[in-house]
């Protein structure tokens, strides 16, 4: 069957040059336009600091706001909640995001404390209305940058879960979390998406353990990008039903046969992250070989 969608995953040691080249095999260059307004949505869901086992390492931002600035864009914005109304910026002040503003002249938002607009979602599986950050809505193109995790609730926390710091409250999110994950991404619909995969969590997204991975996963389509993801994780993204229901409001391809990997061989880099309590059945349990022929 034909590959249809590209998604990078690419070895990190070096941040500046490995996140340029994975953004490089998707063709991520051609989605960002000299003066839109480009804002970077990190996972700042707490206030962590080095190893940034449950946050996305700034090192990642930096990366990025180096390649922007390289194509001339002027106007970035690195644009996050978290779980309280302080956590973004006490996240900024502890990962050196502050610092990193002042060097490259550009814009920290806390999204929690932004002005928030109502937005109704069509064709809604659950999820009617959403307040959406002003900020999110005002932007031309959104790189989101989550982290690779774990996830108590949801199964797992990456592309699709990190758009939840955009909207308030947070907690309407955590019943009907499949339907209403896949309702919020057909409203914020960022342009690249990334996972920062150079530590994992593995049984929990903030009390997690640390697992080395040294990976970045980058792609353009969300759904394509969560279902390596997952897939890198040891999981079989069949389980993941929010992935198949975005994928049904036409928002990605979730069929790894469709995907076409880029960078390392998928089969080399994957490894069985631990799962949280009750999700033991979301284990892949064939070769994963079977998974990208069918």
């Amino acid at each position: 069957m034909c590959n249809s969608v590209k998604v990078a995953v690419v070895k990190c040691f070096d941040p500046l040059k490995d996140v340029e080249k994975a953004l490089k095999l998707i063709d991520a260059e051609k989605t960002v336009i000299k003066d839109e307004k480009v804002l970077i949505k990190p996972n700042y869901i707490i206030a962590e600091g080095p190893k940034y086992v449950h946050v996305t390492d700034p090192k990642i931002i930096e990366a990025l706001v180096v390649w922007l600035k390289n194509l001339g864009i002027e106007d970035i914005t690195v644009a996050e909640g978290g779980l309280s109304l302080d956590t973004a910026d006490r996240a900024f002040e502890i990962t050196g995001l502050t610092k990193l503003a002042d060097k490259y002249d550009i814009k920290l938002v806390n999204l929690n404390q932004d002005r928030f607009v109502t937005i109704k979602v069509p064709d809604a599986y659950v999820l009617k209305e959403v307040n959406i950050a002003k900020t999110i809505l005002e932007a031309d193109c959104i790189i989101n940058v989550a982290k690779l995790k774990i996830h108590h609730i949801a199964g797992v926390t990456l592309c699709a879960k990190n758009l939840m710091g955009c909207i308030w409250p947070k907690g309407i999110m955590h019943t009907n979390i499949h339907e209403k994950l896949a309702d919020l991404a057909s409203i914020v619909k960022p342009h690249i998406n990334i996972i920062d995969g150079t530590l994992g969590s593995e049984r929990d997204e903030i009390y997690g353990d640390p697992v080395k991975m040294d990976l970045i996963i980058a792609g353009l389509d969300i759904v394509a990008t969560d279902t390596i993801g997952c897939l890198v994780m040891g999981i079989d993204p069949r389980k993941a039903k929010f992935l198949q229901l975005m994928s049904k409001k036409a928002l990605g391809i979730y069929d790894p046969s469709k995907i076409k990997v880029l960078g390392e061989n998928l089969m080399e880099v994957t490894r069985n992250f631990r799962l949280a309590y009750g999700f033991e059945d979301w284990r892949l349990k064939e070769p994963l070989s079977n998974l990208l022929k069918q």
